[in-house]
């Protein structure tokens, strides 16, 4: 092989380091069958001169190959393809070189299971799509404070490996407010602290169900829980709602056939805020006990009450362990900070321990020591009243608006909690279409036919209000008011 006859494209525009470059290229002529086994490679200087580089790239490019086990170097004789390679076939004379594309892959896969993409919203969009806290009220000093305190008095042993289950402290702190507002019988050991609620529907899951066994859910209800059962194996079992919240009838019905487990959402059911009644928790829980059935509870917002005292949980009547109950900070700071726990019977959490090991091996031990103590010092709480006021006042604006910009257009009752609104549209109204139309105005919401179990249309929206201020409320709903479709 001569010097001129080794031709090296070089693009020095490109992110790839130029000896990166070369070694890709020389490995590719190998692999074709263009350099054969054997084959004497130019000397470094003379490829340095040839291809307008510095000789220490070609030695580096030589290193890299030779590391690699394309090429080998003989002292005082020079350097050659590798015999050792295997019979490379030399392609026809037509085939031009073929780039690389990632766009498949070379043995079987599954396809990725259904997901909701975070969007990224054009400046100056407002957004009421979720029931997110609005992050610009977060006390960032508060937590920075609590952040900075961890890494000092925390040290090295939250920068190590530690335990599944969550830093111990924060487990107490939680523990202790789960008994105290919430009417849990918790202990640092009955808790797991998780990546956000997601991660303990996951852990949850996994921990508790075989692959073809029926998870019963609400028919209107939260697509990342179901997809987080089916990545199980489950099979999922849609109930209807109504005003008071899940069909316990229908339930029964569905459970001669079995039933592993119900996932729900009775405090503030997703979508809808309708509260469980009380007569049908009383029921739930004893046909859970009849049937040997998991109750999965997922109390997504409980500290947002606005109307008379917050209904306590499922769990907190459970006698008889069999209530998962899953909640987060996400609602109470921000969701990026991804902290979420489990409260179980001992055995299903050490279960979802192990697992949780296999996954993801361990939290945020930082984030963990710094939540809890803010928690410790009250810090909070102190930020959850605030906010508790800050989103009932911004209810009350979103509520004011439609009634006034959409008087006969939409029928809702007032949410007593929770962070959005859930309204039937009038009969004719396409809420799908409207939601499309609104978009090119600047405002974003959720249509019903996004939480229905079969993907069909339903004639409702949900407006989320606790991101927005009083003065956006208003702008948003009046922009809606102009994006209405004509019936």
């Amino acid at each position: 092989m001569r010097t001129w006859e080794l031709s090296v494209p070089l693009d020095e525009a490109s992110p790839t380091p130029l000896f990166v470059q070369i070694a890709r290229a020389l490995a590719e002529d190998i692999r074709r069958g263009r350099l054969k086994p054997g084959a004497p490679l130019p000397g470094s200087r003379a490829l340095a001169t040839t291809l307008h580089v510095h000789r220490n790239t070609v030695l580096a490019a030589y290193q890299e190959l030779e590391a690699q086990g394309w090429i080998s170097t003989a002292p005082a004789r020079g350097t050659f393809v590798s015999t050792a390679l295997p019979d490379v076939e030399p392609p026809a004379r037509s085939e031009a070189p073929r780039a690389r594309s990632l766009d498949s892959v070379g043995f079987p896969l599954d396809p990725p299971l259904e997901s909701r993409e975070p969007v990224d919203f054009p400046r100056g969009a407002l957004v009421l799509t979720g029931g997110s806290p609005d992050v610009r009220l977060l006390p960032v000093e508060v937590l920075a404070r609590a952040w900075r305190r961890a890494f000092k008095l925390g040290g090295q042993r939250l920068l190590d490996y530690a335990g599944p289950q969550g830093h111990p402290r924060l487990r107490a702190a939680l523990a202790h407010m789960l008994a105290s507002v919430r009417g849990l019988a918790a202990t640092p050991d009955s808790l797991l602290v998780t990546r956000g609620s997601q991660g303990a529907l996951y852990l949850a899951a996994r921990a508790l169900v075989r692959p073809g066994e029926r998870i019963a859910v609400e028919a209107l209800g939260y697509r990342p829980a179901w997809e987080a059962f089916r990545s199980v194996g489950a099979q999922l079992v849609p109930i209807p709602i109504d005003g008071e919240g899940i069909r316990v009838d229908r339930l029964e019905t569905a459970a001669r056939q079995g039933i592993r487990a119900v996932y729900l959402t009775p405090h503030h059911q997703y979508p809808t805020t309708v509260t469980l009644s009380p007569a049908r928790r009383l029921t739930l829980l004893a046909w859970a006990r009849a049937a040997g059935s998991a109750l999965i509870e997922d109390d997504y917002d409980h500290e947002f009450h606005y109307d008379g005292r917050p209904v306590l949980p499922l769990a907190s009547a459970d006698r008889d362990n069999v209530v998962i109950y899953v909640g987060t900070l996400s609602k109470v700071l921000a969701p990026g900070l991804r902290v979420g726990f489990l409260f179980a019977p001992i055995p299903l959490i050490r279960c979802a321990a192990s697992i949780r090991a296999v996954v993801d091996r361990q939290g945020d031990l930082v984030a963990e020591y710094a939540l809890a103590e803010l928690l410790e010092e009250g810090e909070l709480q102190r930020h959850v009243r605030k906010m508790r006021g800050v989103y009932r006042s911004r209810r009350d604006a979103l509520v004011e608006a439609l009634r006034k910009e959409l008087p006969d257009a939409l029928e809702f009752s007032i949410p007593a909690g929770g962070m959005t609104l859930w309204a039937r549209c009038a009969p004719g109204l396409d809420a799908a279409a409207w939601s499309e139309r609104a978009r090119d105005m600047g405002v974003w919401f959720s249509h019903g036919g996004q939480y229905t179990f079969d993907g069909q249309p339903f004639s409702a929206l949900r407006l989320g209000f606790a991101g927005l201020k009083e003065t956006e409320l208003r702008e948003a709903v009046r922009r809606m008011a102009r994006a209405r479709p004509r019936r």
